[in-house]
């Protein structure tokens, strides 16, 4: 699915992210499985992420993240009319994250749901706001990604372990007088699916009950690198843009090897990508609000910047964005 603002101004005008206290370094993991710090730099790029707590949820981590995009946007909780909650890690199947955040932040009028694909979630949560309010349906949304991935990891299996985070980051989104969203492209592959998995979790049977994530690595890789350069050509092409024009790209942090794939294929300088899952590692639907957080703290989501999106997770999903950056958004 592909499509390209038509004119529409909506943007970002508030965001904040959270992240846990808790900080896991590779020599901490190594505890656990076999593995150092020099294994896990030189194969992902990452030197520590952040972990949630014993009995930390995701509305604990992700509640915070959402106080300080509202208060980015200097909005009222009161006139949120629409929040989306991209996350693989509820604190529950229902009620929905998404309902429990509405009402502890005062957003009673809201409608509220749960969106779930993956570390894409956040792309199509993006994307479902931007129709809603560009048809008239909603008037200002809250769109929140994250994920308590501790929450599901085998603490046995070295090959997932080392690369997921915990964190969560929030925008505010409503109509703009100037730049905002150009468009985007959205799609999934189900028959890649079974290459990322939580096998237990849901009404299917299976022999082996316990709901831990499971990944095929090699395949989730050849996936990754093709669908970050796919997807972000596919985007750029429909509004009519070039990646020279891009003054900021934000890829989903999954693995440094990727990032640096799709930087190579697409060409990209590296000044002009974001990288922090060297602090972070995969924190899923929190990945890429954090990365723009990131983006705004170092200057460059300065006034007209251009800046493409992308991330790509289980499902198998992915997903693009392109946007105009506009003084006074999420500033």
């Amino acid at each position: 699915m592909i499509g390209s603002a038509n004119g529409v101004r909506i943007g970002i005008t508030g965001l904040g992210v959270n992240v846990p206290d808790r900080v896991v370094s590779n020599d901490e993991l190594a505890e656990y499985v076999d593995t150092n710090d020099e294994w896990i730099v030189e194969r992902t790029g990452i030197r520590e992420r952040r972990m949630a707590s014993d009995g930390e949820a995701l509305t604990d981590i992700a509640l915070p993240a959402a106080q300080a995009a509202l208060a980015d946007a200097d909005a009222d909780a009161a006139d949120i009319d629409l929040l989306i909650c991209a996350t693989v890690t509820p604190d529950m199947m229902f009620p929905t994250s998404s309902a429990l955040m509405a009402d502890a932040l005062g957003a009673h009028e809201a409608a509220a749901y749960d969106l779930l694909a993956g570390c894409t979630g956040f792309m199509y949560a993006l994307a479902q706001a931007y129709g809603m309010l560009a048809s008239g349906l909603s008037r200002r949304a809250l769109v929140i990604g994250g994920d308590v991935l501790s929450s599901i990891l085998d603490w046995h299996d070295r090959s997932t372990l080392v690369l997921f985070g915990d964190g969560a980051g929030a925008v505010v989104m409503e109509h703009v007088p100037r730049g905002g969203f150009l468009g985007f492209e959205l799609g999934a592959d189900g028959a890649g699916g079974v290459h990322l998995q939580l096998p237990g979790s849901g009404s299917r049977h299976f022999d082996q009950p316990e709901a831990l994530l499971k990944m095929n690595g090699r395949e989730v890789y050849k996936f990754a690198t093709r669908v970050m350069v796919s997807s972000a050509t596919a985007v750029l092409e429909e509004c009519g843009r070039t990646i020279d024009e891009v003054d900021v790209y934000v890829p989903h942090q999954a693995n440094k090897r990727i990032i640096d794939h799709a930087v190579g294929k697409l060409g990209v300088p590296h000044e002009r990508t974001v990288v922090n899952v060297d602090r972070f590692g995969n924190t899923s639907s929190g990945s890429i609000p954090l990365a723009l957080a990131d983006a705004r703290a170092d200057g460059r989501l300065a006034d007209g910047a251009l800046v493409l999106m992308t991330g790509m997770g289980a499902g198998l999903t992915w997903g693009s964005a392109l946007m105009e950056w506009t003084e006074g958004s999420g500033s």
